[in-house]
Formats: structure tokens, sequence, C-alpha cells
């Protein structure tokens, strides 16, 4: 009866052994970079506080400190430009075989420039560097283990969905974040590496700061049905709002390319507007999660939220345009409640719906800002559910996040970091490995073009070769007469130089 003996799969054992490893050391590491963050603006915020109460002689050591930080953070830039912005563009180069990066000289000039930083008061946000931070982990980890370029992938991924596990104590976002906007696939063994890594990184952050979520905005009212037509209208603003800040991020970037300096001294620019901002505005400093957890206690006229709102957009775009090392991330966040507070304010004065519903817009503009922006509205969805722990308020956040998206999509915007990517790669010829061989991974689609294709049917370049197709828990061999089903993750071997092509290629068709 019981011939057949029973045998073990353990092909993802190791994967979860090196996501639990990665998973720990990111959450060390990015609970400290948070910790010190944190520290370090409350400190900044309290010198400005003093100057706004009549302590002057403290504008001199805000200027000297300035100063240092400015100094410290070019130099490394200068030695290491991989810490610029961000790092989740990096990130993506990285996973795509498209940069080169040295996984220590980044690991640790991000960690302190990311903290003078953010740290001095500039709008950035910490999330985008702790993924960059945890990617750098698994990379380094992979290195160390001598692991192939695809091998290492896995570990990468599952070192950036650690990062933003642990920066917001939300690991199914940082999975999500991974799949959706970072690695662009769903193979079994990243998600199930970037699954363990986050769960990890997770535990270790909340033993060292508690339970109780990054932006708990706490008991929200049911949202009735009978006012979701209100929902439509501020999803179809957020997806406009959104696709002007698309536009205006990246021409601060360009603006900042037309100053005849080189590009690691473009900081001096918003470390010196923080100081006036910092004077007349000491809360609005940093990247904003102390701002959105006040909105719920502290009443603000309309006028009040308009002025904060532009205050955060315009300076945002001159802390990031800077390419000093931080995120967009929280910003975008902050300027989603911003709007969410705004469109409350309107919707009330217009008596077309109650003030008790006003905290539902906070958490929903979050939601839908960063979907429409970041093009992943099931991470913006999946982190709000995470932050405020109720999925009485799920179709809401999708419905916003839905609109907004395709109001963007409609104007033709891509995604915030794939457009940040495209930017680096054209200006950063010399980090591309034109030369070395790479594995690459597309899944196909539902209803696209690749599905129920014959293997001989697919254009490839010359020196592209398919060396497997994973389906489900089955590696097939890739016969010309297989036929590709939806789900089906192609693996191609190609070199760098065909890679973009060969992607494009399939995408085109997929």
């Amino acid at each position: 009866m019981f011939k057949k003996r029973i045998r073990l799969n353990t092909s993802k054992l190791s994967v979860v052994l090196y996501g639990t490893l990665i998973g720990f050391l990111t959450g060390i590491v990015v609970s400290v970079f948070r910790w010190t963050i944190e520290k370090l603006l409350q400190f900044v915020q309290t010198l400005y506080l003093d100057i706004s109460h009549g302590n002057i002689a403290l504008i001199f050591l805000v200027i000297t400190a300035n100063l240092i930080c400015f100094l410290i953070v070019s130099w490394m830039l200068n030695k290491e430009p991989n810490i610029s912005g961000s790092g989740i563009p990096q990130v993506e180069g990285l996973l795509l075989g498209e940069l080169k990066i040295n996984w220590w000289s980044t690991l640790w000039r991000k960690f302190i420039s990311g903290i003078l930083a953010i740290g001095s008061g500039l709008m950035l946000g910490r999330e985008g560097p702790s993924i960059q931070l945890g990617a750098s982990i698994g990379q380094g980890v992979a290195s160390y283990k001598r692991l192939s370029h695809n091998q290492s992938k896995g570990l990468i991924a599952s070192g950036a969905a650690a990062g933003l596990s642990s920066a917001f104590n939300a690991p199914l976002a940082g999975v999500m974040f991974v799949l959706e906007e970072v690695y662009h696939s769903i193979s079994p063994f990243v998600w199930v590496g970037a699954l363990t890594g986050a769960s990890v990184s997770d535990f270790v952050s909340t033993v060292l700061f508690g339970q109780t979520p990054v932006l708990s905005i706490g008991h929200l009212s049911v949202f009735p049905v009978q006012l979701y037509g209100l929902l439509l209208v501020f999803g179809i603003i957020l997806g406009l709002f959104g696709f002007l800040y698309q536009k205006f991020l990246l021409f601060s970037l360009n603006c900042y390319s037309k100053i005849r300096i080189p590009k690691y001294l473009y900081g001096i620019v918003p470390f010196i507007l923080v100081i006036p901002i910092g004077i007349l505005w000491p809360n609005l400093l940093g990247g904003g999660n102390n701002l959105i957890l006040s909105l719920k206690e502290t009443p603000m006229t309309m006028k009040m939220v308009i002025v904060i709102l532009l205050v955060r957009f315009v300076f945002s775009m001159i802390s990031y345009g800077s390419g000093l090392p931080g995120g967009i991330f929280l910003p975008i966040l902050t300027l989603g409640a911003l709007s969410g507070v705004l469109m409350a304010h309107i919707f009330v004065y217009l008596h077309l719906m109650s003030a008790n519903y006003a905290l539902n817009f906070i958490v929903i503009g979050m939601a839908g800002y960063f979907a429409c922006i970041g093009k992943a509205p099931f991470t913006a969805i999946i982190l709000i559910f995470e932050m405020v722990g109720s999925v009485t308020h799920i179709l809401p956040l999708a419905l916003v996040s839905l609109v907004a998206y395709l109001v963007v999509d409609l104007l033709n915007g891509a995604p915030i970091y794939e457009s940040l990517l495209e930017r680096l790669l054209k200006r950063k010829p010399a980090h591309l490995a034109m030369s070395s061989m790479i594995t690459m991974e597309v899944t196909v689609l539902a209803g696209g073009m690749l599905e129920d294709q014959q293997i001989r049917d697919l254009q490839l370049e010359s020196n592209s070769l398919i060396t497997l197709v994973r389906r489900s828990e089955n590696v097939l061999i890739p016969k010309g007469d297989l036929v590709l089903r939806a789900g089906d993750i192609i693996y191609i071997r190609t070199n760098q130089k065909d890679a973009k092509i060969t992607r494009n290629q399939l995408s085109l068709n997929n």
C-alpha cells in the first residue's frame, strides 16, 4: 500500500534560510537607520523651534551643521554615485542586470549619507534608502556565497522586501512592492525569499519599535456606499495631481542638470533652503510621517492645508532633484494625505458629506496618490491596509487607487521609478556591463500574445537563448513545440547588450 517513498522537496529550503539571514541583518541595519534619523530629526526640529522663539544665535549652529552635512554627503556622492536618490531605480537596474554596483561601498555610504540628508530636515523619505540597504545586504550575502547572477537576484529581492518591511512594519507591502514594482516577475523562489526576508525583518523591527504601525491613523468610520461618487471624483483629482507630480519631479532633475557645477554639489541648494523653512515651519521638515500623524489631531483651515501642500510639493522636488540620498515614498504618501484633508474640507464645505469621514480621506489619499505615481496599486492598497488593519476599508482604497491609476495611464504617465531608471541608464553609460551574460525572466500574462504560442515562434535576438520554462512547481525543457501558458516563467540567457531589446520585444507581445 505504501510502496512509494515520500521524497522531500528541499528546493526552497535554502531560499528560506538565505531569506532569514538577510531579513535579520536588514532588520537590524534598517532599524538603526530609522531610529537614528528619527532622533536626529527631532533634535533639528527642536533647534529650529528655539530659533523661531528668539534664540537667534542658534542660526549659526544650524548653518555650520548643514554645511558639514553637505560636505560629507557630497564627498560620498562623488565616491559612490549609486547612493544618489531613493536607490529603488538602482535596485531595479541591478536586478535587470543593467547596472554594476559595489554592495559594500553602497551600503555604508547610503547608511551614513541618508541619515545626514534626511535627518537634517530635507523632505526626503527613508523607505527608498531602506530598500536599497536591504538589497545591498542581499547582494553582499550572494557575493560572499559566490552565487550566480540569477541566484543573486532572489537574494537582492529578498533584501529589498525586508528593507521596506522594516521601514514601515508592513511585510506584505514589502513583498508586493518587490513583485509589482522592482522585480516585475512572480517567480516562486523570489516571492518565497521575499516573504521570508520581509517577515523576519518585520519581526526584528517590531521587537525594537513595538507593534504599532509607523502611520497608525486609528479607528476609521465605515465609508457609506451612497457617498462612493465622491471617491470617484477624488480618484480623478488624485490622478491628475499624480501626473503633475511625475512631470515636475523629472523637470526638477532636468533643471539641476543645467547648473554648471559637478552633480555631487547640487545638494547645496536644499541644504540652504531648508533653513528658512525650518524656522517658519519646523513641523513640516523630514519625510512627513509625523505630519501625517498630526493631521488626525490638529484642526487646519483650508488655506493652511493648501499652503502646507504647496510647500511640501515644491520642496520635495527641490530635495529629490538635487540627487541627495533620500526617497520619495513617504513624501508621496504625505502629499496624498494632505490632498485627502483638502478634499474632505471641500466636500464638507459643500455639505456633500459629514466631517466624520475626514480621516478616511487621509488614508484613501495616501493609497490613491502612491498608486498612480508609482503605478503600483496593489502595493498601495496592501500598505495602507496593513497600517489601518481593517478589511472594511479595502473597497474605498481599491476604488480610488484604480481610478487614480487609470487617469495617469490614460495620460501616458509611466511608473515613476521606471522613468527614473531610464534616466539613470541614459546618463550613466559607464555603469553598464555590456559584455557579461545574464539570465532574465519573463512571465507569460493571461490574454497576452505570448500565451498559447510555441517556443519556436518567439522572436529573439541571435545571442538570446531560452534555457528553461518554469510552470508552477515544474521545470520544463524549452522544446520548439512547447506551448506557453499563462503564468509560465521563461528563463532567457542573453548578454547585456541584447537584454533590453529582448525584454522590450517580449513585453510588446505580452
